[in-house]
């Protein structure tokens, strides 16, 4: 099958305009090398302002585009994609690397091997981790990335794989310069990789100011002059300011102090309609909230346990209460994957509310009194739960009803994402915004390879996995369907984590924005965005 674009002829360059673009930021990233990235922070700081991708989804949608790539093709047995690569494409110029050449294949092979690769050089100097490739199988899956020539890269794999073109416009698959990966070697700054970006992208970094332990911090891009699709780049200035708090955000749009803010609150939604200035912009979200139960930490290990934790949480309480009773701002979540996604499972239901019998599945698991454990949650609102510290109180206050003590212990987004990898909690509050492949969902969130990367719960289940993993190795919808809510049964017995909310997604912008779309995927795009 094959896969065409329209013509890779490089348009002629143009100066961006003299426009400056303020972000309020909900929260500071960990990093931007994009392999390392699993949150929307740093998607939005790093993998799509300062890179490309081989592919892309078009904005506002999830649909698959050229990218970095002008066209591919895909082999009859699913086996092989070609990536014949866009001619002209310059890597940025700063003010610690100037290149010498143009992006071409060695920058892609370069960037899958890294990830791939353990005895890759650049990964040797510098051993992090890419969580989210692992977390899809693609170390296992990719056998082979090779160089044809210096425009066309092949791409092998061990089994058909049919989300695989999807994932490769996902954060991770950003193309990094091998060139200046070189450079770092050479110098023994392999770590500057995460520090101080490179990419083809439509901003180029300038510089990341902040406190060492508190939240405030400021990001300064430039407009690409050089960028391949001139149209893309109407600023000639971006600027991120991180505000932790909601509150403070909306007085900084309003004061036009920002003029694109992320996560409003819903208790603010109103004042934000009545501003003649502003314009909220909302879609339903692809995303979920979620309570995790970290099945290493007994006795979350124990089914039972998380049984009837799981039934005495008051979901629609919750949700009345945090939403600010909203219309259509959220709904119950059931299953791992929303009902938007084909192959949910509509079957699914939650065990009615049952105090007694929660009491007496903590007695036959051998906890008659209850117990105590860590309930984490993040200090960085997000959109799926826009007030995570009255979610913990409300499951906290429901879990006392069966003499559950939950301690609740707040933690700064990076230090909440670190903690929650490194496998620090017992339970804890998250969510996730993933693409319309059901595998972006239950590949990454539950399987046994994700443990090392967004599966919090680290919850393995070889019988879920091999569903999943054969899911992947086919093109057949229906097929794949049947496999996906197979797995899905196994989930909502296993219940390594308990679904809470599927929420729509608001987006506040000042009216002198042009050409901002939200992004379905996650991640804030400043691509085209302007100003009048």
């Amino acid at each position: 099958m094959a896969v065409l674009s329209v013509a890779a002829s490089m348009p002629v360059r143009a100066t961006p305009p003299n426009k400056t673009l303020t972000y309020c930021s909900e929260g500071r990233p960990a990093g931007f090398d994009p392999a390392q990235s699993t949150t929307g922070v740093e998607y939005t700081a790093s993998a799509f302002s300062v890179h490309n991708r081989l592919v892309e989804f078009k904005p506002g949608s999830t649909e698959i585009c050229p990218s970095l790539a002008a066209h591919w093709d895909i082999s009859p047995d699913g086996l092989q994609y070609t990536f014949y690569l866009r001619r002209g494409v310059k890597f940025h110029t700063t003010s610690y690397f100037r290149p010498t050449r143009e992006f071409n294949a060695d920058d892609v092979v370069f960037t899958f091997e890294r990830m791939r690769n353990p005895e890759h050089l650049f990964r040797k100097a510098y051993p992090a981790s890419a969580p989210y490739f692992v977390n899809l199988g693609l170390d296992k899956e990719i056998t082979k990335v090779e160089k044809l020539d210096p425009y066309t890269v092949r791409f092998t794999l061990k089994s058909a794989n049919g989300p695989f073109l999807m994932n490769l416009g996902l954060a991770f698959a950003s193309i990094l310069s091998v060139e200046y990966a070189d450079q770092l070697l050479n110098i023994g700054k392999a770590s500057n990789i995460n520090w101080w970006p490179v990419g083809t992208g439509p901003f180029i970094f300038r510089s990341y100011t902040k406190e060492a332990e508190a939240e405030d911090a400021l990001i300064r891009f430039d407009g690409n002059p050089d960028y391949w699709r001139p149209k893309d780049v109407q600023l000639s200035k971006l600027v991120f300011t991180i505000v932790p708090d909601a509150t403070e955000r909306v007085r900084k749009l309003k004061r036009n102090e920002c003029q694109v803010m992320s996560y409003p609150r819903p208790s603010d939604l109103a004042t934000i309609k009545a501003d003649p200035k502003l314009e909220l912009l909302s879609q339903p979200g692809l995303n979920l909230s979620y309570l995790v139960y970290n099945v290493s930490h007994p006795p979350l290990d124990n089914v039972l346990v998380r049984r009837a934790l799981d039934m005495v949480i008051n979901k629609a309480a919750i949700i009345k209460a945090t939403f600010y009773e909203q219309e259509n701002a959220a709904q119950i979540a059931s299953a791992p994957i929303p009902p938007a996604l084909w192959s949910y499972d509509e079957t699914l239901k939650d065990e009615p509310f049952d105090l007694e019998k929660a009491r007496a599945l903590l007695a036959q698991a051998g906890y008659p009194k209850g117990f105590a454990i860590s309930l984490w949650i993040s200090s960085v609102q997000r959109p799926y739960n826009p007030n995570p510290r009255l979610t913990a109180e409300m499951i906290q206050a429901d879990w006392a009803k069966i003499g559950v003590k939950a301690n609740i212990v707040t933690r700064n987004w990076s230090r909440y994402i670190k903690g929650a990898h490194n496998s620090e909690h017992d339970a804890m509050l998250i969510g996730w915004t993933g693409n319309s492949d059901p595998d972006d969902w239950l590949g990454v969130m539950l399987t046994c390879d994700a443990i090392s990367g967004i599966n919090h719960s680290k919850w393995c289940h070889p019988v879920f996995d091999v569903l999943i993993k054969a899911a992947r190795q086919t093109n057949d919808v229906e097929k794949r369907t049947m496999l996906y809510q197979e797995a899905q049964q196994i989930f909502k017995r296993e219940l390594p984590f308990t679904p809470i909310a599927y929420a729509s997604v608001y987006q506040p912008i000042n009216k002198n924005v042009t050409n901002f779309k939200i992004n379905p995927l996650c991640a804030i795009l400043f691509m085209g965005v302007g100003l009048k």
